[in-house]
């Protein structure tokens, strides 16, 4: 299988060089050339998620030095439980697929594990990859933790100052080499042209031999796509009918995410996205004109984005493939919903995750019961306590792999909104043995 570029100007390259260079040469993002069309039927929904996605993900790596190495790949990245969970007894129609059980207690852990394997087979120590992660919240610390102890590659962190929740920035500058946390005097879509930026500066780029693990990155993607059709496919053997998707986004990965699934011949029903009140995509599914807008400050802080990337990627597919409802989620929605659906089930909802739940609150009732619904459940509440503990009335644990975080030291480094002092960061950055 070949890759071409949403700019339309780039050559069509193999899965590996896709990985490697994160964004096209003519600044588009990477899509396939076709749409592979897996046999549902030999898929095993029943059988492990690294089994299912070592087949989902068979074509896009045949043919390339990767595809040996991948069902390792897979093994290693999807290792963390995935279940499906009925958060309210009295909504049986509606299921939670929990994201939050890998390492770092975010979705985003699945597609950075299985990125850094790639990068790890593909990196030279003595000229290891580089990594830039820009981050609203969960990325930067699925990146960190997954990259930590690489000899082949280093993992630089972009944050926005004072835009992350406290224990979010805690576990953005907690790892160790070869990783590195900048908390840069911006927002987070400051952050994204930054990586962009020297992405664009053929100089820079081939001096560390950038790459991006951001979901501009197809290697993010397609793990995420990945375990959304698995859970379609749990569900659909399940009920016999094809679920609908509720799924929170900001930078549109998770969302482009199911769409591609879909794509595929995923037994995906109805995909409704949820957003904060970063209106982007709300406005564009109402007018069908898309502009992208200053990010304001949300609760659900990792969905801050006013310029998402993956637009593109969606434009980019024939207007019957990229069907879908938007619903925007305020702040004051937010937190109705967690107070809420905790009082009434004792679920717990993150920010996040609480726009897909009033998302599916707000559909009509017949709409509801018409067939099973996922709710894309993005992250641990733990990670945003200062948030939600005030709205339940209670504490929330921190599972044993977040509690590990408050025993690590922490170290970043901040700078200016400019490619310049980025460059400074990457140029004084090392990579230390594991």
């Amino acid at each position: 299988m070949k890759f071409v570029s949403t700019g339309g100007n780039a050559k069509s390259d193999s899965i590996s060089e896709v990985l490697l260079r994160g964004a096209a040469s003519d600044g588009g993002l990477y899509l396939p050339d076709h749409l592979p069309a897996p046999d549902w039927t030999e898929l095993g929904a029943d059988g492990s998620l690294a089994d299912f996605a070592g087949q989902f993900l068979e074509p896009f790596f045949a043919g390339d030095p990767l595809a040996k190495a991948l069902p390792d790949i897979c093994a290693a990245a999807f290792d963390a439980p995935v279940p499906l969970v009925t958060p309210d007894p009295g909504r049986p129609q509606l299921q939670a697929v929990e994201l939050f059980h890998g390492p770092t207690g975010a979705f985003k852990d699945f597609g950075a594990r299985f990125l850094m394997g790639c990068f790890d087979r593909l990196g030279d120590a003595g000229h290891p990859l580089t990594v830039l992660a820009a981050t609203s919240g969960d990325t930067g610390g699925a990146v960190g933790c997954a990259a930590e102890g690489m000899a082949a590659v280093r993992a630089i962190i972009l944050f926005p100052k004072g835009r992350v929740s406290p224990f979010q920035e805690r576990q953005l500058t907690c790892w160790r080499d070869p990783v590195q946390a900048l908390e840069v005097e911006g927002d987070f879509d400051d952050c994204q042209r930054l990586v962009k930026a020297a992405f664009a500066d053929a100089q820079l780029t081939a001096r560390h031999r950038l790459t991006s693990a951001n979901s501009i990155n197809l290697g993010r993607l397609l793990p995420q796509a990945t375990y959304l059709a698995h859970a379609a496919a749990r569900t659909f053997s399940r009920f016999g009918a094809k679920p609908g998707f509720v799924i929170p986004t900001g930078n549109l990965g998770h969302g482009f995410a199911a769409v591609l699934a879909r794509s595929m011949g995923a037994p995906i029903g109805p995909i409704r996205l949820s957003t904060n009140a970063n209106r982007t995509l709300k406005d564009w599914s109402a007018s069908g004109r898309y502009a992208s807008r200053p990010s304001v400050a949300t609760l659900a802080n990792a969905m801050d984005v006013g310029a998402p990337s993956n637009f593109e990627r969606l434009a980019a597919l024939p207007n019957q493939l990229h069907d879908l409802t938007v619903e925007l989620v305020d702040d004051a929605a937010i937190k109705a919903r967690i107070r809420s659906d905790f009082a009434t089930s004792g679920y717990v909802w993150c920010p996040h995750s609480a726009t897909a739940a009033e998302a599916f609150a707000r559909l009509p009732q017949d709409a509801q019961a018409e067939r099973p619904w996922i709710l894309a459940a993005t992250a641990h509440p733990y990670k945003f306590l200062e948030t939600v503990e005030p709205l339940i009335g209670r504490t929330i644990d921190p599972p044993p792999a977040l509690a590990a975080i408050f025993d690590r030291p922490t170290a970043k480094r901040t700078i200016a909104n400019d490619v310049p002092s980025l460059a400074d960061a990457l140029g004084s950055a090392t990579v230390a043995a594991p």
